[in-house]
C-alpha cells in the first residue's frame, strides 16, 4: 500500500482526525491525547500509533511519567504533503470529515462569527488553481497559529476544507 493511501486511509477516523487537530497545536504523549479526547490511553495509543505508521505526525520528544517515559508526537504542518486521492479511501475519509463537521457544529457557539460554503461550480482553471493556492496558505496560517487546547487568550475554532475537481459524469 502507498504513503499516500496509507494516510488517506489513517485519517478516515474521527478520533484520528481530532488528534491530528490537537497535534498541531502542541506535542503531546498518548495519555495526554486520551484526557483531551475522553478516551482510554490504549485507544489514543492505537489511534495515535497508526498516524505515526502513516507519517502524518512526527516524533517530537519524551517526557518522563511516574517513572517511565511517554513518546510525545506532533504534526507539522509543513511536512509531508496531504495524501492524494484513492478511490476506494477516498469515500472514507468524506464520511470521516462530514461526521467531525457534524460533531463541530453541535458545538456552535450562539452569536459566533464564521463563514460557510457549498458549492458545485465550473470556473477557469487558473481561477480555481488560484483560489486553491489560497485556501492552502489559510489553512497553514491557522496550522501554524493554533495554540495547546484551553490556552488563555484563544477561541476555538472549527475548519473543514475540502475542495476538488470532479468529472463531468452527471450526477
Amino acid at each position: 500500500m502507498s504513503l499516500e493511501v496509507s494516510s488517506l486511509r489513517a485519517l478516515a477516523h474521527p478520533v484520528r482526525l481530532r488528534m491530528l487537530s490537537l497535534l498541531t497545536g502542541v506535542a503531546m504523549s498518548a495519555a495526554d491525547l486520551a484526557r483531551e479526547l475522553g478516551v482510554s490511553q490504549a485507544n489514543a495509543s492505537y489511534h495515535l500509533r497508526a498516524l505515526a505508521a502513516a507519517r502524518l505526525v512526527t516524533a517530537a520528544g519524551e517526557v518522563r511519567v511516574r517513572g517511565g517515559v511517554a513518546k510525545r508526537y506532533r504534526y507539522e504542518v509543513d511536512g509531508q504533503a496531504p495524501p492524494a486521492a484513492d478511490v476506494a479511501s477516498e469515500p472514507l475519509f468524506a464520511q470521516a470529515l462530514a461526521a467531525e463537521l457534524v460533531r463541530r457544529s453541535r458545538l456552535r457557539r450562539t452569536g459566533a462569527s464564521g463563514i460557510s460554503t457549498d458549492a458545485e461550480l465550473w470556473v477557469d482553471p487558473a481561477a480555481w488553481d488560484e483560489v486553491r493556492k489560497q485556501m492552502t496558505v489559510a489553512s497553514k496560517q491557522l496550522h501554524r497559529a493554533a495554540r495547546p487546547p484551553r490556552t488563555a487568550g484563544t477561541v476555538r475554532l472549527s475548519v473543514t476544507v475540502a475542495a476538488f475537481e470532479m468529472t463531468d459524469d452527471a450526477p
